[in-house]
């Protein structure tokens, strides 16, 4: 099984314009949506080359799978996530000031003529899906519990107030 987000890159002179189609070898995604495992996903990418890295310019798209955290309803909107990472070829192909050791996020390495675009787009998928998903425009069901309530629990009258109700 070759996964869709592993590009070959031992070709690439300028830049190149990849299309690739298969599997999701993982979940991507927080627990109450994302891409299920095996769903078929496609990234359209823009391969750079930037001297000793490569820039990779891609748009990821996929079925999402899930559940509404009101209504528990199965939800399956479409997926479309944009990613730009760029892939270091060596140790010394981006260096900062020697004060900013230690703060510098690392780039991900080209390994063996190959990138692997997965972390970057779980990362991605993190940061933009929603962790609480709810159906779109409100649930339908109309037996959804109300957020502050639960469902078919019955609160008697205070008899304190019972006499305001003759005002309603």
């Amino acid at each position: 099984m070759t996964s869709p987000f592993v590009f070959n890159v031992a070709r690439l002179t300028d830049f190149a314009q990849c299309t690739q189609t298969g599997p999701a070898p993982t979940r991507i995604g927080p627990e109450m949506i994302g891409i299920a495992e095996g769903s078929e996903v496609t990234v359209d990418a823009t391969l750079t080359q930037l001297g000793g890295g490569v820039l990779v310019d891609a748009t990821v798209t996929g079925q999402l799978t899930g559940q509404c955290v009101r209504c528990l309803a199965d939800l399956t909107p479409p997926l479309e996530l944009r990613v730009q990472q760029v892939f270091s070829g060596s140790d010394d192909f981006v260096t900062g000031d020697a004060d900013d050791e230690g703060e510098v996020d690392e780039l991900p390495e080209i390994v063996g003529d190959e990138i692997d675009l997965l972390q970057s787009v779980i990362d991605e998928a993190g940061l933009t899906l929603p962790f609480n998903p709810q159906c779109e425009g409100g649930c339908d069901n109309s037996e959804t519990p109300a957020p502050d309530g639960v469902s078919g629990e019955y609160q008697p009258l205070d008899p304190r107030w019972a006499d305001l109700e003759k005002f309603l």
